[in-house]
């Protein structure tokens, strides 16, 4: 994850490393997702997660584009 001052410095780093734009999120989002990803971590039940638990944890923390349907990675 990298932190920017904007869209466009994003834009300028993107073609300065001569890389494809990726998925833009708001620092709220990464603070729901952080919660929703970490919140059992420490747990001594804790097992990992199978696709369909982290894709639920994408769509709960509003992360619904293409970019985070991770079936399309199997």
């Amino acid at each position: 994850m990298l932190l920017f001052q904007s869209e466009e410095w994003i834009d300028k780093w993107c073609k300065r490393n001569n890389l494809a734009r990726g998925e833009i999120l708001t620092i709220h989002q990464v603070w729901e997702l952080s919660k929703l990803w970490y919140h059992n971590r420490l747990s001594v039940d804790y097992h990992g997660r199978s696709v369909e638990q982290v894709a639920k944890i994408f769509k709960q923390a509003g992360l619904t584009s293409e970019f985070w349907y991770i079936q399309r990675l199997l």
